[in-house]
């Protein structure tokens, strides 16, 4: 029997390692020298990093470079700063200062390192040299080149020319001898995508083996890949888009007004709109300005113009559909004939497209967009300024000649609307007959076009046969095939208008038109215009295959942030 069953029931027979009244002695001599091993090993660690700690105040004490380099305190005032584009050979052996962004950054030795310095869409190679006139340390040639990438640094260097021309680098001809180096913002040391990678195409990429950066990771990260010269170019263009607009409408006197986003009933029909809550009332963001401008006509201004968000629900995956876009709308008053208008859009669009083709600004940013996007700069404008119209008639046989059929394999019907791929196919036809990427086309059926639409009057040739459906005085504006306005002349007679709602399902009674309809009812001038969609403009005239990359924050079904 084993002596455990000699203890009195729920007693257990003690630890090896413990006495009847405590710990053996083995115990205790086991614990004296685990707390010795762990008092050693503390006084170790305090020994290095106080010797570490030595090292480092006798490194900073004898360091040459102190107050040179590092994060940067700001101080008023502060050196004259330049801009990169500004370092030239020509100003070689002046010590400058710039703000820029470190691309890159590596230490050669401990006695060199380079970075590669960006700003304004230039480059330049700055180097810091151990010893020398400046006594340049060691410690802060490690330090310039240990910065993270795309952090933000102010240097203050002599500008040398270079032997050889630096690839690396935009300025390849002059490098900068660092004499001062400062961070004002660090970047983090992971980034979410890396700019040297944002600089190539996804096939480039893919060709050459290297990370491929998609569409939807640069529109998931466009901090990053809106720095690329690229991309800045892309928007720079966007933003002469609309101060070319603005000229044009200021030289022929129009009015810029500022319309509300906001409307109490989706005034133009359809579903294709957004709802949201108002106060505890449904709302609805407008899918154009067109009914405020004609007010603004009603309201004696004559002609007027406007740039502001456009939003459309509409629930299209397509290159060219995004759900808020810029429009480019103007509105004026027709004093014969709706022509007037028309010729005016298509003199707005020959001054904007000639001056892109033509101003050195403008075309030195299309240069460095087709240098990763190669046909950005092949848009075909002939000469003049009379644009290619065609009727909707023409365009409709222009198609059935070609045999171009709809999606359903079905030729285009006269009143029927052209699919994309018909369009497509028409813009194709067209610079092949033409030599255009730009043209119109004119008279529209009214069933294709909004209630408010003017239908066209009795025909002013009477040998020519009436259409079995009735036309409209409308019209649509094209690049490349591919819709960028659509517009026409406005019913402005109070009755005609009501009948016209009635006619498209709408009630004119509905407490939503009251005020619209208001001002008819209080007389209104015969008035026309039309609706440009900036991104789109944008989109064809550089041939980029997506809407969202003339997008700067792109909304669409998928896409709320950033």
């Amino acid at each position: 029997m084993s002596s455990q069953q000699d203890l009195p029931v729920g007693q257990t027979k003690p630890n090896e390692e413990e006495g009847e009244t405590g710990p053996t002695k083995n115990a205790l001599k086991k614990a004296q020298k685990e707390e010795k091993k762990a008092r050693e090993k503390a006084e170790k660690a305090a020994r290095i990093e106080a010797q570490e700690k030595q090292k480092r105040d006798e490194a900073e004490a004898n360091d040459t470079s102190k107050g040179k380099y590092g994060p940067l305190v700001l101080s008023s005032p502060g050196p004259a700063i330049v801009d990169l584009i500004d370092i030239h050979p020509g100003i070689e052996g002046e010590v400058v200062t710039a703000w820029a962004r470190v691309e890159n950054a590596r230490v050669q030795s401990a006695k060199l390192a380079f970075l590669v310095l960006r700003q304004g869409g230039e480059s330049i190679q700055a180097v810091v040299a151990g010893g020398g006139q400046h006594q340049i340390s060691r410690q802060m040639v490690k330090w310039s080149g240990s910065i993270n990438t795309e952090s933000i640094v102010r240097v203050t260097g002599l500008v040398k020319r270079t032997e050889e021309e630096v690839k690396s680098a935009s300025l390849g001809s002059v490098e900068l001898h660092v004499e001062q180096l400062f961070e004002e913002a660090q970047a983090a040391e992971k980034l979410p995508t890396q700019y040297k990678d944002c600089l190539r195409t996804e096939s480039e990429s893919e060709s050459q083996g290297l990370p491929i950066v998609s569409l939807s990771t640069r529109l998931d990260n466009p901090v990053i890949d809106k720095r690329t010269p690229a991309n800045r170019a892309i928007f720079k263009l966007q933003s002469a888009i609309s101060y070319l607009f603005l000229e044009y409408m200021e030289k022929h006197d129009f009015t810029l007004i500022h319309s509300s986003k906001i409307v109490g009933t989706a005034t133009e029909g359809g579903a294709d709109v957004f709802e949201m809550n108002y106060f505890d009332k449904p709302a609805y963001l407008t899918q154009s300005p067109q009914i405020f401008k004609q007010m603004a006509i009603s309201m004696d201004m004559e002609r007027v113009c406007e740039i502001g968000p456009v939003f459309r629900a509409e629930k299209s995956n397509t290159h060219r559909h995004v759900a808020e876009f810029t429009g480019l709308d103007f509105e004026m008053v027709i004093k014969n004939h709706y022509h007037e208008v028309l010729s005016f859009g298509e003199s707005l669009m020959i001054h904007i497209l000639r001056s892109l083709q033509t101003n050195p600004k403008y075309t030195a940013l299309i240069s460095t967009i087709e240098k990763t996007y190669p046909g950005a700069g092949n848009f075909k404008l002939p000469p003049g300024d009379t644009t290619l119209r065609l009727t909707f008639a023409e365009a409709v046989d222009l198609l059935n000649e070609a045999g171009i059929l709809n999606e359903a394999g079905e030729k285009c019907g006269p009143y029927d609307d052209f699919s994309t791929r018909q369009e497509k196919a028409l813009g194709a036809i067209i610079l092949q007959k033409h030599n255009t990427d730009f043209y119109t086309i004119d008279a529209f059926p009214l069933s294709l076009r909004p209630f408010y639409t003017h239908p066209s009057s009795p025909l002013e040739d009477p040998n020519s046969p009436p259409p079995s459906e009735p036309l409209s005085n409308s019209y649509d504006f094209f690049l490349r095939g591919q819709e960028i306005m659509s517009g026409a002349q406005r019913i402005h007679k109070y009755a005609d208008l009501r009948a016209a709602m009635r006619a498209k399902g709408l009630d004119p009674d509905n407490e939503g038109f009251k005020d619209y309809l208001e001002a008819f009812r209080c007389g209104c001038w015969p008035h026309g215009g039309g609706g440009l969609g900036l991104n789109r403009i944008l989109q064809f005239f550089l041939n980029l295959s997506d809407v969202r990359m003339a997008t700067l924050f792109p909304r669409d079904q998928q896409r709320l942030a950033p």
